[in-house]
């Protein structure tokens, strides 16, 4: 079953990006995952809350290896330098219909 992972994220400084970038992208690949949304270009249609900077949705082959990436010991200075630079929400979840 795939799994997704929703960041919504709003960089309080760039500094960390292009570094981000280069590597990141990478990694996701190593462990099965694809970017299937990576933007800045997105509007509210609900909700009040503060609209993210950027949102990245990606998918993967299974949750463990969405877990896998997100632990990476290659992930993990830029997951940092992405916690610092931004503010940040991250989920995962199942591709499933609870509700079918």
């Amino acid at each position: 079953m795939a799994y997704y992972s929703l960041f919504l994220v709003t960089p309080t400084t760039n500094a960390w990006i292009p570094e981000y970038l280069a590597v990141v992208g990478p990694t996701v690949a190593k462990h099965g995952g694809k970017y299937l949304a990576r933007t800045a270009s997105h509007e509210r249609l609900e909700g009040s809350d503060a609209t993210p900077g950027l949102i990245a949705l990606l998918e993967w082959p299974s949750k463990a290896a969405a877990k896998a990436f997100y632990s990476d010991p290659q992930y993990q200075p830029h997951l940092q330098a992405r916690l610092a630079g931004a503010g940040s929400e991250a989920f995962l979840f199942e591709g499933k219909d609870d509700f079918a």
